[in-house]
């Protein structure tokens, strides 16, 4: 079958992302990144107020103490619902009253980090230090206030005193720090110390790059850039840089051709708007790296885009914040903490981190798509339309930004509005893409549910044709062929290179069982639609149809069991035109036969039910 909640999939466009592709330097480093740099080995263990503080006892005295419970109690409940506002006001309140509990500090110091809120973190950062020298939260905390200073003797400094972020940060930290003193020879010792080493090789390559194009030398930072030295291959920020470096070296089209080699048919609105000015021949600044401050924000936002679908999301959000702190200038850590958010359910939240993207920005389409897609999570499809129709008015040549504005329509169930949009999406295409299949299927979704077959049956077509084979369109157009009792025969093929594509979905596995009951081979039906309750356990249309194959089979019990069923998984969320309530009552009170034989339409071939009795 098609999901009946297929108005909710697939988004035409990918949700806006914060990387491209994974450097194959970080990819080798997630050997060593994971074990050593912050995963704190005491951090870890408990990132978040609630679980430092549910393990302290609530004795007598403090159950008893006037504001403490209910200040710790609150702030338990706002962290278990990342809700980082309330987390700093209860746990300023609770803290206050117990001023010397090391938990409450490291708790309030992520609460604040986790609202990007460096600065008021140091000074609780600063108290937990003395409290507990070897901290590490605090003393991460402590450096990058140290590095926003730009001390950098202080940043060496408490590398003296025996802190240690991790892995291949440290050096890393150290010869940024180097060049912040003036000592890029000393930095390049670094690097080039690294360089040795199989694993840091592409790590250093990657960082000598950035700082040699800091400080001019454009032509060294695209010869390693390039591969000639080591082989590379760039993250969505580093294809930037790359491309500022070679348009400084008057190599406009170089950098046209390296975008389109390293990101091909992106759907990047700030990389496209990126090549355009490249291809238009506008000489482009380098701002990549303004400074070492953000050659060290390009670090920390590094290791957690590489760390991002690995570790707990708070630690994520911790090196989002520092490269934040670092750099506020740097939109990719902007997004990742916005992702996170989102990762947390907590759409407040990254509704408010994406609108720090400033509006001149490039990344501001790619946000406002990222704010959006959390408006409409957070239940306010208005103002994710809103935000869209405002996207288009004010960039009308993007043709995501309409992609993503017909399915927002899409899901609010608008269906002329959503194939207006795609329509308006589809004219911008310069020429055919194998991901324009996406646009096609959802547009044929909309042009079915506004009962136009013959422009469906087209879209999804069209769909098949860039992408041949395409399960969900195979599944969606089968199904429909099926409901509409035309090419049957082909709507079979279509639903089994589906299921053989996707065995496991529960859907299309109740599509191949449909479409054998609509063929009068209903002993065929019965194990794939068995298999799709299975998968689906509590879906009422699945629930529904292996009801009627048990039916044509002679199982009438079952099916009555099956239709009873159907009857109680109805949500607010079901499709009533599709299970049609109704039509199951009298299932129930006559049977299969009779209300078949009611509507005038098919019935159900004896024989084959005798056989499988």
């Amino acid at each position: 079958m098609y999901d009946s909640r297929a108005v909710y999939w697939p988004p035409c466009v990918e949700p806006p992302r914060t990387k491209g592709y994974v450097p194959s330097w970080l990819t080798e480093a997630r050997s060593i990144l994971p074990k050593s740099t912050i995963p704190f080995r005491r951090v870890l263990r408990a990132l978040s107020v609630s679980a430092l503080v549910a393990s302290l006892p609530l004795t007598s005295h403090a159950q008893g103490e006037t504001g403490f419970t209910g200040a710790y109690l609150a702030a338990r409940s706002a962290d278990q619902n990342a809700d980082f506002k309330a987390l700093v006001n209860y746990g300023t309140a609770a803290l206050a009253r117990r001023p010397d509990n090391p938990g409450m500090m490291e708790g309030l110091v992520i609460a604040h980090l986790g609202l990007g809120q460096l600065e008021e973190a140091v000074p609780v950062a600063r108290r937990l230090a003395e409290l507990a020298p070897d901290n590490e939260l605090a003393q991460l905390v402590l450096m990058g206030d140290a590095m926003e200073r730009e001390d950098w003797a202080e940043v060496q400094a408490q590398y003296d005193e025996g802190f240690s972020v991790g892995g291949l940060m440290d050096p890393l930290i150290l010869a940024w720090s180097a060049i912040g003193e003036g000592q890029m020879s000393r930095a390049l010792d670094i690097f080039n110390e690294l360089s040795k080493d199989d694993m840091a090789r592409q790590v250093s390559a990657f960082q000598k790059a950035q700082a040699l194009a800091y400080v001019g030398d454009f032509e060294g930072a695209a010869r390693i850039l390039s591969g000639e030295e080591v082989e590379l291959e760039l993250n969505r920020a580093g294809v930037i840089a790359y491309a500022q470096i070679l348009s400084q070296l008057e190599r406009n089209e170089d950098a046209v051709a390296m975008i389109d080699d390293r990101l091909p048919n992106t759907g990047d609105e700030e990389i496209a708007t990126l090549r355009a000015e490249l291809a238009a021949g506008k000489p482009l600044e380098f701002n990549a790296i303004r400074s070492p401050k953000d050659g060290l924000s390009a670090l920390f936002y590094n290791v957690g885009e590489v760390l991002a679908n690995d570790a707990n999301p708070t630690l994520i959000l911790i090196y989002a914040r520092v490269a934040l702190h670092l750099n506020p200038d740097n939109v990719s850590a902007v997004l990742l903490a916005a992702n996170v958010f989102e990762r947390m359910t907590n759409h407040d939240l990254a509704v408010d981190t994406y609108d720090q993207i400033d509006p001149d920005s490039r990344a501001y389409p790619q946000a406002m798509l990222g704010k959006a897609t959390a408006l409409r999570r957070s239940d306010r499809p208005d103002e994710a339309i809103e935000t869209l129709v405002d996207l288009a008015e004010r960039f009308p040549d993007l043709a995501p930004v309409h992609i993503a504005l017909g399915d927002e329509y899409r899901y609010s169930k608008q269906w002329e509005e959503a194939t207006d949009a795609y329509d308006t999406a589809i004219a911008l295409y310069p020429e055919e893409i194998p991901q324009q299949w996406a646009v096609y299927f959802s547009r044929g979704i909309t042009n079915e549910r506004q009962g136009d077959w013959t422009q469906a049956e087209a879209d999804f077509l069209k769909a098949l044709e860039l992408e041949p084979d395409q399960p969900a369109v195979l599944n969606y157009l089968g199904y429909s062929y099926v409901e509409k009792r035309e090419n049957l025969d082909t709507a079979l093929d279509m639903i089994r290179t589906a299921v053989e594509a996707r065995p496991n979905e529960g859907y299309i596995v109740d599509s191949l069982g449909w479409v054998y009951y609509r063929l009068g081979r209903y002993a065929e039906a019965v194990e794939p639609m068995e298999k799709a309750v299975e998968l689906m356990p509590v879906d009422p249309v699945v629930n529904d149809h292996l009801g009627d194959v048990y039916w044509a089979v002679g199982r009438t019990r079952e099916a009555e069991f099956q239709w009873s069923r159907a009857l109680s998984f109805i949500t607010d969320d079901t499709d009533l035109n599709e299970l049609k309530p109704d039509r199951i009552r009298r299932k129930l009170e006559v049977g299969l036969d009779q209300v078949l034989e009611e509507e005038g339409g098919e019935r159900i071939e004896y024989g084959e039910r005798a056989a499988v009795q």
